[in-house]
């Protein structure tokens, strides 16, 4: 059988091609042996019917179909047994040998036929396995436009050097990870992070290796070598996946090797028993054996998880999730309790302005043009979200003299020949008048909304109050609906913050807060989740909570194409900064988890199926042989379906929405 798990993924276009190169030689090679054995099998069949043609040429028709049928399953099993192991290319030989010594060279080269045939079709299908991963390092253009002193020169990606200047054209792939030095435009990334929009890039923001740019030039800066992008860097993680076996596989392993010598002496006891205790003829006997040997054969119950979790991996990668290995498919597909991360995953990390009140005589402009040109040169988190509200809005900020920043408190500043004050509600000290007092009651009750208020005063005089609030991830609060039609048992967020402050971002997505929490403590919770519940997945966003993300039996990270961290230590990883990718990672896993059911179901009712016939029956070799091979082909194909059919968005109540930033 083809070893699945002997596929290696180059972590460059060209050694990609390459070995791509020599992968359709061998299935080429196999697909001419197999052709052969036929154009034989055929003719020795025909000779064995036509009197007129000489028994030597139907003799050597047959000859020749056993060594091109059984030129890889021989390789393979003599490699094997050098080795100190068998398998189950051994059965197949020894049931070929058995009916050539029986006579019966047309049986056994059927068997070997079908056998090849079944050989051939899976290193085909399992190719596409790797073919799709291939081609995501096939995104990546082969050559880059390179600027060095002035001149414009296209180089190999191999030739690029961090800090190289690359330009990069409307409609050409961006051909190394970096940051955008000159120019605007929208990129694709939906080849990578699975967003089905593309998203607007300027000045400053990063870009990745194999995403297309659609509409403006560029010209970026280069942060990583070729060997290194983010695109190499998935794909080694997925080599990396597929090489690390899931429990159910390390059974299949076992199973085909301890199974190979079970069926080696169920054959010899069908030999022995009927001829020693019950008279009946070696022949006959020896024919049942060699039939045995086919159908028990456990070919299609050792390759339908691999098949299916190698197709699931694949297609997850395709679609912006990465898994680290099959064991990690499994677990999500048991899923039961959740443990979110608030700050940088169910919230955007980074805090807005989301609430102006100015008193009547001045309006929301003004005073944001006041209050934003004070704090123009903080750098409090507060002051940079008032700032970036009023750049949003087109606002002209004023030149600030006389700045002083009140440890503490906030910020003073000479503004448009006023002086500003942008601070803490305790830390303004005038006696308030009715204005006053209507501006700080709706303060109060922003902050009683968990909501980071600055109240603003000009010449001592309060003209109004700004509210400040990290906004809930766009999407989150259809992922964790979406998880809750799939059965989650328990969701939870865990936060640092204030319990005010917590509960109201908490509040619509309708989950559970426990907050105030220091790194130990969200250990301790992560902990009784698991005791409680069992399979438990902390989401986080890879670089913060490493002891909570390692004691959950699933560590989750977002945004794995900007994060190094997320990509090295999640078990799983949302390549898109998209909390919707969580509940399409758990129905992919859970039908991947069907799909393995299913093959086993498959394979092993097959067999039996075939194993009664044969000793209660008279099933004919070359009749075991199709059904034995059938099955095995039917696993295959079941599992090559995780790789194309991705999760059904609409299906979980999920849009297919993206965000664009």
């Amino acid at each position: 059988m083809p070893n699945a798990r002997e596929m290696q993924i180059p972590s460059t276009p060209a050694a990609s091609r390459a070995q791509r190169r020599r992968e359709e030689a061998v299935r080429f090679r196999m697909a001419t042996y197999t052709a052969i054995c036929l154009a034989a099998l055929v003719l020795g069949m025909v000779g064995d019917w036509l009197a007129a043609v000489p028994p030597a040429v139907a003799m050597a028709a047959f000859l020749v179909a056993y060594m091109a049928g059984g030129f890889h399953a021989s390789d393979r099993a003599l490699r094997e047994l050098f080795a100190g192991s068998v398998n189950v290319d051994l059965l197949m030989i020894v049931a070929a040998l058995g009916a050539a010594w029986l006579g019966a060279f047309a049986e056994g080269a059927v068997l070997l036929f079908l056998f090849s045939l079944s050989n051939t079709l899976e290193s085909f299908v399992l190719g596409r396995t790797r073919r799709a991963i291939e081609a995501l390092m096939d995104l990546a253009p082969e050559e880059a436009v390179v600027r060095r002193d002035g001149v414009e020169t296209r180089v190999s990606l191999d030739a690029l050097r961090i800090g190289d200047r690359v330009v990069v054209r409307p409609a050409e792939r961006i051909p190394a990870d970096g940051v955008i030095a000159t120019g605007r435009t929208t990129i694709d990334q939906s080849a990578m992070t699975g967003e089905s929009l593309p998203v607007e890039k300027a000045p400053g923001d990063p870009v990745f290796a194999g995403t297309l740019n659609q509409a403006g030039a560029l010209e970026l800066d280069v942060e990583r070598l070729a060997s290194e992008s983010t695109l190499a860097r998935i794909v080694r993680r997925v080599e990396e996946a597929q090489s690390e076996k899931a429990d159910s596989q390390r059974f299949t392993d076992w199973f085909g090797q301890s199974y190979t010598f079970f069926v080696l002496g169920l054959a010899l006891l069908t030999v022995l028993i009927p001829v020693l205790f019950m008279g009946e003829a070696f022949g006959d006997a020896f024919y049942r054996a060699m039939t045995v040997l086919v159908v028990a054969s456990p070919c299609a119950v050792v390759i339908s998880i691999p098949a299916a979790i190698l197709s699931a991996i694949t297609g997850a990668a395709r679609r912006g999730i990465l898994f680290k290995g099959g064991a990690h498919l499994e677990r999500l597909a048991k899923l039961r309790a959740v443990a979110f991360d608030k700050t940088g995953t169910l919230t955007e990390g980074r805090p807005r302005l989301v609430g102006v009140v100015a008193v009547e005589g001045i309006g929301e402009e003004r005073l944001l043009q006041w209050a934003a040109s004070a704090e123009r040169l903080s750098e409090h988190p507060l002051a940079r979200a008032v700032v970036a509200a009023v750049e949003e809005r087109g606002i002209e900020l004023l030149p600030a003299e006389e700045m002083q920043a009140m440890v503490g408190h906030g910020v003073r500043a000479r503004v448009d020949g006023r002086s500003i004050e942008v601070g803490r509600m305790d830390g303004m000290g005038a006696e308030p008048d009715e204005a006053d007092s209507v501006i700080e009651a709706v303060a109060r009750r922003m902050a009683e909304e968990g909501k980071s208020v600055a109240l603003v005063r000009a010449d001592g005089r309060l003209i109004g109050c700004l509210a400040i609030s990290d906004a809930l991830r766009p999407g989150a609060l259809e992922a964790l609906q979406a998880l809750r039609r799939q059965g989650i048992e328990h969701m939870v967020m865990l936060t640092g913050d204030h319990p005010v402050v917590a509960a109201a971002i908490a509040a619509p997505l309708g989950i559970k807060v426990e907050a105030g929490l220091m790194p130990e403590d969200k250990l301790r919770v992560v902990r009784r989740l698991r005791e409680q519940y069992g399979v438990v997945a902390m989401v986080g966003d890879g670089i913060n909570d490493a002891p909570a993300l390692a004691a959950a039996t699933l560590g989750i990270s977002l945004g794995g194409a900007g994060t190094d961290v997320a990509l090295e230590t999640a078990d799983v990883v949302l390549m898109a900064d998209d909390l919707r990718h969580l509940p399409r990672a758990v129905d992919l896993a859970r039908r991947a988890d069907r799909v393995i059911r299913q093959n086993l179901v498959i394979a092993l009712g097959v067999m039996l199926a075939l194993l009664a016939t044969t000793y209660f029956g008279t099933l004919r070799l070359p009749f075991a042989v199709i059904g034995h091979e059938g099955s095995t082909v039917v696993v295959i194909l079941n599992g090559l379906r995780l790789l194309f059919n991705g999760p059904d968005g609409a299906a979980l109540g999920v849009a297919s929405e993206r965000k664009v930033v």
